[in-house]
């Protein structure tokens, strides 16, 4: 086996897995993916990796497996021999988690306790010292404590989503401690782009906004218009977990921008840039409430500056055009292609 360096990413189909997989290439390394079987192929955003050989300088292979299939991970982990691995991988939705919190601690908190078994287990066999990156969250502040959120801030976590990741969180922070482990938690703020997932609220914003503009849509229907929180860029947001595995030492790090918007803002920035009033077109409906609500997060990402020379490049208004821009653009071809099959008929 060469010297090249291997990141094995789980999660790698989602949107944070996407833009790790393309930084990690551009910088020459060998990129594993773990994906899950289905009937359907679910590799749109990372498709563009296989179809331009010029993208990047590194090689990238997927390989099926399941955070909460142990024996198959420990599998792909001696396969790959990773130096670095990247725990992206959950079942990510707030709010789905209240109707499947089962699955959301079986995927999210003993999943990670799976990966991190495998990746000790292979550590010790093979002599090879691996790096682990754990993707924590800032629903884990939930009821937070303090404003703004930093690293020693209290978990109160508010959801079922919410509680996974604190166990996933400590358990890193219990193997790192036990085992010597080189493994860093990165509690990130909401992170978004056009890649986000369409039912997570800011790309529902952005899809639903657009389509209103072309008369594809009439209204949109959205929970808590008053949450506030502390939106950053995807792209931005990897370049911050591949940077805490270059520490000498591991650590925990807060990534975030230092300023919260709310729903209703977030709405206002997206109509507005269309043209349109939110006032006209956005209802806020009780089915869209979760049971119990993180009402601001807010993060200081004061020691990811200082210690690992991070700062987001992208702003919020930004943000908001980079994702207004690229729905606007789906939109279009969604009014063409309906204009075309209605003009068949």
């Amino acid at each position: 086996m060469n010297d090249q360096r291997r990141a094995l990413i789980t999660g790698i189909t989602g949107q944070d897995g996407s833009y790790l997989a393309e930084f990690l290439l551009g910088k020459g390394y060998e990129v594993h993916g773990l994906i899950r079987r289905a009937s359907t192929f679910n590799t749109d955003r990372i498709d563009h990796l296989y179809r331009d050989p010029h993208e990047a300088d590194g090689h990238l292979k997927l390989h099926y497996g399941d955070l909460t299939d142990a024996n198959g991970l420990s599998s792909v982990v001696r396969q790959v021999r990773p130096t670095e691995v990247y725990n992206l991988g959950a079942q990510s939705h707030v709010r789905v988690s209240f109707d499947q919190p089962i699955y959301t601690a079986d995927a999210d908190a003993v999943g990670t306790l799976k990966l991190l078994e495998a990746v000790r287990d292979f550590q010790e066999a093979s002599a090879t010292r691996v790096r682990f990156y754990q993707a924590s969250s800032s629903e884990m502040f939930g009821k937070a404590a303090e404003v703004p959120q930093r690293e020693l801030t209290p978990f109160h976590p508010r959801s079922p989503y919410a509680v996974a990741k604190v166990y996933g969180h400590w358990i890193t922070i219990n193997y790192r401690e036990s085992y010597g482990l080189h493994a860093s938690c990165g509690i990130l703020f909401n992170h978004e782009s056009p890649r986000r997932g369409e039912t997570f609220v800011t790309r529902k914003i952005t899809r639903a906004a657009t389509r209103i503009k072309l008369g594809l849509q009439d209204v949109l229907y959205l929970g808590n218009l008053d949450a506030k929180r502390d939106w950053g860029f995807a792209g931005d947001y990897v370049e911050a977990m591949w940077l805490m595995l270059q520490q000498e030492a591991p650590a925990d790090y807060v990534i975030a921008t230092g300023e919260t918007h709310s729903v209703r803002d977030f709405c206002e920035r997206v109509f507005s840039r269309l043209d349109l009033d939110c006032r006209d077109f956005v209802r806020s409906d009780a089915r869209y409430f979760r049971p119990a609500e993180a009402d601001i997060l807010l993060g200081d990402a004061t020691k990811a500056r200082s210690q690992l020379g991070w700062n987001p490049r992208v702003s919020f208004d930004q943000l908001v055009e980079m994702m207004v821009d690229a729905d606007l653009e789906l939109a279009e071809k969604e009014k063409v292609l309906k204009d075309h099959f209605q003009s068949k008929r």
